[in-house]
């Protein structure tokens, strides 16, 4: 009896090894396919990280051309708004120029020379017939 109860045990030794290999070798894939899911995680949140310092990069770029443009949007509108202004001043200078007697003097002796009739030269000059036939004829007399 000693010898098969020796035998059985032994035979259940050998079989309770070739479990537990069995187990570690299933343990030893497991941990193997888990470091290359590990890996390949890692990879991406190295790339993802990339990926975000780069968008931050491009990011502080936009920020800062935009803010460049804005600058120069001020600095335009500033030029615009005076060039502005000075065309307003040189509108009233030139109405008051055009409102002027002695303008409106010339206007009228220019048309009468070309030839234009009462009417048109009044038209021209922006003033009634009567006052254009009153400038002739204060011209005439002088």
């Amino acid at each position: 009896m000693n010898a098969t109860l020796t035998l059985a045990l032994i035979i259940l030794f050998s079989l309770l090894e070739l479990a537990i290999l069995g187990g570690v070798l299933f343990f030893y894939l497991r941990l193997r396919r888990s470091e290359a899911l590990l890996n390949a995680l890692q990879g991406n949140q190295e790339s993802l990280l990339a990926r975000i310092e780069m968008n931050a990069r491009l990011e502080r770029e936009i920020v800062a051309t935009f803010a460049q443009r804005q600058a120069e949007l001020r600095n335009l509108d500033e030029k615009l708004e005076e060039r502005a202004q000075e065309l307003r001043r040189l509108l009233e200078q030139a109405e008051g120029i055009r409102r002027s007697p002695q303008f409106l003097r010339e206007i009228i002796l220019n048309g009468r020379r070309k030839g234009l009739s009462t009417r048109q030269i009044a038209r021209n000059a922006g003033l009634s017939v009567d006052e254009v036939e009153l400038i002739l004829a204060q011209n005439t007399e002088a």
